[in-house]
């Protein structure tokens, strides 16, 4: 799988103000050809996970609970939707199969290889694939080098971390980490990068189990 350059991804040109000189056109033409190349690997990334089958035999692993996450699980109006069951890549999240919350050694994005991917339960038992997801920890991120939280061309990642002075648990169970779900193939109309998808739903997913 072709690793793109984090720098070439995360590097853009800078706003202009008043009087301010525009970046120069390649620079421009760059961020556009990299932002593209970006796309086209995660398209890649989708065709070759729409059969969870396919993902299972790369190295994912379904949520052993089972749970069909939706906006009202975690406090949120039900009208925000969901974001469907969770398929988990081990290796590439570096988990610590001993650590409780889950925590990992996964400090580097590659837009080629999702660590989560998301489907939404079908009706005849079948899930269909609705959304790729990037997750890397906070440790190793900033261990890493950086200052700031990973983005895609401009739009941050989403900080997740428990809270301990609430009862729920902010970040699922995790460590502390930055996430990112992209929602292809399904549309969202509140957003390609919101978290929830009220065009999702988790009304055919068989109950889950405990663990």
């Amino acid at each position: 799988m072709r690793r793109i350059a984090l720098a070439a991804l995360f590097l853009l040109p800078a706003a202009c103000g008043p009087g301010e000189t525009p970046p120069p056109a390649d620079t421009t033409d760059s961020q556009a050809s990299a932002e593209e190349m970006a796309w086209a690997t995660i398209d890649a990334a989708v065709e070759r996970y729409a059969d969870a089958t396919a993902a299972v035999a790369d190295g994912f692993i379904r949520d052993p609970a089972g749970h069909c996450v939706t906006a009202d699980m975690v406090g949120l109006p039900a009208a925000d939707g969901a974001m469907g069951v969770h398929y988990l890549h081990p290796a590439r999240l570096g988990l610590d199969p001993e650590s409780m919350p889950v925590n990992g050694s996964d400090g580097v994005v590659d837009w080629g290889q999702p660590e989560v991917l998301v489907y939404e339960p079908q009706p005849d038992g079948s899930e269909r694939l609705v959304a790729v997801e990037y997750l890397v920890f906070q440790a190793p991120w900033r261990e890493a080098g950086h200052a700031s939280p990973p983005n895609f061309f401009g739009e941050p990642f989403v900080a997740m971390a428990d809270d301990p002075a609430t009862e729920a648990d902010e970040a699922h169970g995790f460590e502390a980490h930055y996430e990112l779900h992209i929602w292809v193939p399904r549309d969202n109309p509140t957003g390609r990068f919101a978290e929830f998808n009220p065009a999702v739903t988790c009304e055919h997913a068989p109950p889950a189990t405990m663990g």
